[in-house]
């Protein structure tokens, strides 16, 4: 345990922002999954929009890095366009 007020106060922050990253990271999660089963092609579509936004403001908030959010958008973009109509 710390010591110091600081490293206390600091100890809280992280608790609160881990908790926070990981809500988002699920949420990252779980959209993928959902445009993965999608029925159709065009849900699936509608899916893939609502992801890149999801993607968009983990980066912003620093969650994760601009370049894996970048690959996992093209990995889920490629999937749609191969799925049949």
């Amino acid at each position: 345990m710390p010591v110091h007020r600081s490293a206390k106060k600091r100890m809280r922050q992280n608790e609160k922002r881990r908790l926070r990253n990981k809500a988002i990271k699920t949420r990252l999660k779980n959209i993928v999954k959902k445009v993965k089963s999608a029925k159709t092609k065009e849900e699936a579509i509608e899916l893939l929009k609502e992801a890149y936004s999801l993607f968009d403001k983990a980066v912003s908030k620093g969650v994760i890095h601009e370049n894996t959010a970048a690959r996992k958008k093209k990995k889920l973009a490629l999937y749609v366009n191969s799925l049949k109509e």
